[in-house]
């Protein structure tokens, strides 16, 4: 679906590879690149999240909560307001990952430096500290650039696809689907982390080296899709908590039908980004969060009437 009507018999014909070119140009060169790109940006932040909610033992925990996307906004906005994003199409992207790196790399530092062990405590105050900071570098950055590269940055930092095609898609999948594969094969060290370090630890797993693993290929997951997408909000928080509510806490369901509901609830709020104001567009991000938000309160009230709380 999009702004230009195709009937559903020409777009199967176009996936097949015939029909008119008019319609194959647009189905195979823009809407399928976009919906393969929207369902892997849902699927690497919903697993991210349901993964960030183990580590912290924490249901409220999103990817962006670590500070990796504030990281990665960063890097974008100043390749935007520097000109760096004009040596190329490949330049913002990768400014936003090296940035989402650098958050990685500085949060673990100061985790690191704070406790022997990597605490979850430490690990949450240490991203939100360096999400601030970033934030801040973000203002200064944007009240000191041009008017153009201020409008791009606020755009890109609602989130968007409209700039997928096939080559960031398969860039991106070459990140999300490795990173995905090793969450889930975490998902026995998962369920004993989501019980408590000591369980976990009594029960064999080596829980600092879980939770290194963890933090690296989460954040990897985040920095991949916010470097192609911008920052896209509520997918990682609403999933997880979600298919929980539906189907349990088991991360060895949990984790895989993360993965399936993010790809689909990111492609079907990016298909009525395209058509709900059509021919404008609306940034993705925004969707899911009129989506997100009263979705997440309806979530939280009835699980609070259940008086099970959000565990």
């Amino acid at each position: 679906m999009g702004a230009a009507p195709i009937a559903p018999g020409r777009v199967l014909a176009a996936l097949g590879g015939g029909g008119d070119p008019a319609a194959r140009g647009i189905v195979l060169g823009l809407r399928l690149p976009r919906a393969v790109q929207g369902a892997l940006v849902g699927g690497g932040l919903a697993v991210a999240g349901a993964a960030f909610q183990a580590l912290l033992r924490n249901p409220l925990a999103e990817p962006y909560v670590l500070g990796v996307s504030g990281g990665a906004a960063l890097g974008a906005v100043a390749a935007l307001v520097l000109g760096w994003s004009a040596a190329g199409v490949w330049s913002l992207p990768v400014a936003a990952f090296c940035g989402a790196l650098l958050a990685v790399g500085a949060v673990l530092a100061v985790a690191a430096r704070s406790s022997l062990a990597l605490d979850t405590r430490v690990l949450l105050l240490a991203g939100v500290v360096a999400g601030a900071f970033f934030n801040a570098l973000i203002m200064l950055l944007l009240s000191l650039g041009r008017a153009e590269a201020f409008r791009s940055a606020i755009y890109w930092m609602m989130g968007s696809l409209s700039g997928a095609g096939w080559s960031e898609t398969w860039i991106l999948a070459l990140y999300v689907l490795p990173s995905s594969a090793v969450l889930l094969a975490l998902a026995r060290p998962l369920n004993l982390l989501a019980v408590g370090e000591e369980t976990a630890l009594y029960l064999g797993t080596k829980v600092e080296g879980t939770k290194r693993i963890v933090y690296v290929a989460t954040s990897l997951l985040v920095a991949a899709t916010v470097s192609v997408a911008g920052a896209i909000g509520f997918v990682g928080l609403i999933v997880p908590h979600a298919v929980r509510l539906a189907w349990g806490s088991d991360h060895r369901l949990l984790m895989p039908a993360s993965l399936l509901a993010g790809g689909a609830f990111l492609v079907l709020a990016d298909t009525a980004a395209r058509t709900v104001a059509a021919p404008a567009e609306l940034p993705v991000g925004v969707v899911t969060a009129l989506v997100g938000v009263p979705l997440f309160v309806t979530l939280l009230v009835r699980e609070s009437g259940r008086g099970g709380g959000l565990g």
